[in-house]
């Protein structure tokens, strides 16, 4: 394992530097020192000291002159570019055991640390863990929180991904909110980035060789998988531990489509391995539409699911109506009912977008595999302004609510989804570096350049972060309160009908009216979600059967402004209308 491991009454100091010409470990707290490092082979450097426990802070010394932080750091109490910090994760008093679950049970609640509540902190997050356990979520995800410069980001910035964020709470903050989460039967999934580190902070080019000028990424050369076994080693070292010393339950794996890798073994599948040894998932953000992705090994690299842009794609586009960048491939309803029904919707055929075929047939993949959402932090934060759905298309909630929850799917909310809350989730960060500072505004606005430069918020100014704090109140409130009952009642439903709870897509059919905007997903013949998803009323029919109304969002207790009405087996549903409906 590489970093500063505690032993028995020592530290044992392990980094792979062949780059420097000389490295040393310089110790500056409590106790000022320095402490020849040893040779281990293969450009690997180790020290053994005794008493360096946890808190001992360090640097490695680069050519007699370089002060850098470990590459490996468990913690950065002073920011990332002041000393490492020792961490003995033996020491935290565990109360509650892991959460893993099967994919199947998953329901998921993702959040940003920073705005789930004004504290922006892991225990003001753990004391309102109670409100999703009643919501009926079973799983908390929460973005990266590797140390990032500043004090404020989205995660994605991370340049320690080894040391939680000290502004969020630190190692010791994280492992409570992980135990937290535990003591309610809430998994625990932990957004990870093995695609690139962050711009700020960034020393381990200093240690050696870490990136490849064979494939580029958005953020650059990309992590040279291939050629540096120590480079796969950080990455299996990393995963196991957050599986070991934070007891955390599954990864998200970030953009696995960056992660450039052409050897005999995939690292994506090799962390997917990992993980399974120890009875936890992967999940996997991918653009690639290949099935591969989330087929078992070893025939694929064995994640147990990924998220469905397809059908987050799908479901934007004919809500709202957008149909730019990649939404030019979306815009039907029937488009939508093959997500649900298959997975991908582009299965080989050609991609007005991509301008060339794109995606893998997934038919045969089961449901379980697929991820569902109707928003997340990249499709809300991406937009200029940050504005959810709700805000983009006022009254889409109850149907996009029951569209989502009640797929044959694994569903996720984003945070503030579940009551309707009007704070968007704008771009932000909190770099030190004026030029990157600087550089990160005027990219924000040239991505954007059809706004005016005044509308796209300063990603770098504090009231970007402020304004998209979630009140977690507002659902106690008003029409908010109608909102989250809705959700709630769905989340039940998913879990108390056996129609739901088999994620059986091979049993589920549709019926469609794409001009209108009309769907009805029906499961096992039993059980009807009838849907206006283009805010227009639509009259659906129902196969032949004694049907009768068992949830319908235009309920007074939901709060949606119209109730649907059932005629035989016809269903009339209002302008943005959701129900349920059993045989």
């Amino acid at each position: 394992m590489t970093g500063a491991i505690v032993e028995a009454g020592r530290t044992r100091f392990r980094v792979w530097a062949p780059r420097p010409k000389s490295i040393e470990l310089e110790i500056v707290a409590p106790q000022a020192r320095r402490v020849a490092m040893k040779a281990a082979g293969d450009g690997w450097f180790e020290a053994v000291v005794d008493g360096a426990g946890k808190g001992t802070r360090y640097h490695y010394l680069l050519d007699g002159e370089r002060r850098r932080p470990d590459p490996a750091s468990r913690a950065q109490p002073e920011g990332v570019h002041g000393p490492s910090e020792v961490d003995d994760p033996r020491s935290f008093a565990w109360q509650h055991p892991p959460r893993p679950r099967s994919t199947r049970e998953l329901a998921i609640y993702e959040l940003h640390v920073g705005t789930f509540t004004p504290e922006g902190t892991f225990d003001a997050a753990t004391a309102q863990l109670d409100r999703l356990v009643d919501l009926g979520i079973t799983a908390v995800e929460i973005l990266p929180v590797a140390s990032f410069s500043g004090e404020r980001n989205w995660g994605y910035d991370g340049v320690d991904w080894f040391a939680p964020q000290q502004s969020y709470g630190g190692p010791d903050g994280l492992r409570r909110l992980v135990d937290a989460c535990h003591a309610r039967g809430l998994s625990f999934i932990l957004d990870v980035v093995y695609n690139h580190f962050g711009p700020e902070g960034n020393y381990v080019g200093e240690f050696a060789s870490y990136f490849t000028a064979k494939y580029h990424t958005p953020w650059g050369d990309a992590i040279d998988y291939e050629g540096a076994p120590p480079i796969r080693q950080l990455v299996l070292d990393n995963a196991r531990m957050w599986f070991e010393d934070y007891r955390v339950d599954g990864l998200r794996l970030d953009a696995v489509h960056a992660i450039w890798d052409q050897s005999p073994r995939h690292i994506v599948a090799d962390v997917t391995s990992l993980a399974h040894e120890r009875g936890r998932f992967i999940i996997a953000e991918s653009d690639l539409g290949d099935v591969k992705v989330i087929k078992e090994q070893p025939a694929g690299w064995g994640c147990d699911a990924q998220w469905s842009d397809d059908f987050h794609h799908a479901l934007h586009a004919v809500v709202t109506g957008e149909n730019k960048a990649y939404y030019a491939d979306f815009g039907a309803v029937s488009q939508l009912a093959t997500a649900i029904t298959e997975g991908f919707v582009y299965q080989g055929q050609h991609s007005p977008a991509r301008k060339q075929p794109f995606g893998t047939p997934s038919r045969d993949l089961p449901a379980e595999r697929f991820v569902v959402c109707a928003q997340n932090h990249d499709q809300v934060g991406n937009r200029a302004v940050g504005e959810r759905l709700a805000h983009v298309q006022p009254g889409c909630e109850y149907a996009v609510a029951a569209t989502v929850l009640l797929a044959p799917a694994v569903p996720m909310i984003f945070m503030g989804e579940e009551h309707g809350d009007p704070a968007p989730f704008q771009y932000f960060t909190d770099h030190r570096d004026a030029e990157l500072a600087q550089a990160v505004r005027d990219g924000r606005r040239r991505e954007f350049a059809a706004f005016h430069a005044s509308a796209v918020p300063d990603p770098q100014a504090a009231g970007t972060r402020d304004r998209s704090v979630i009140d977690l109140g507002l659902g106690d409130v008003g029409r908010h309160a109608g909102v989250r009952r809705w959700y709630r009642a769905l989340l039940q439903l998913r879990r108390e009908r056996p129609e739901l709870r088999a994620l059986d897509k091979t049993r589920v059919t549709t019926v469609v009216d794409d001009e209108r905007g009309g769907l009805v997903v029906i499961h096992a013949g039993t059980l009807a979600v009838a849907l206006s998803l283009r805010g227009r009323p639509v009259e659906l029919t129902l196969p032949d059967g004694s049907w009768r109304i068992l949830h319908d969002a235009g309920d007074e207790r939901f709060g949606h402004f119209a109730a649907a009405r059932l005629d035989g087996n016809v269903i009339h549903v209002p302008s943005f209308g959701a129900v349920v409906a059993i045989a």
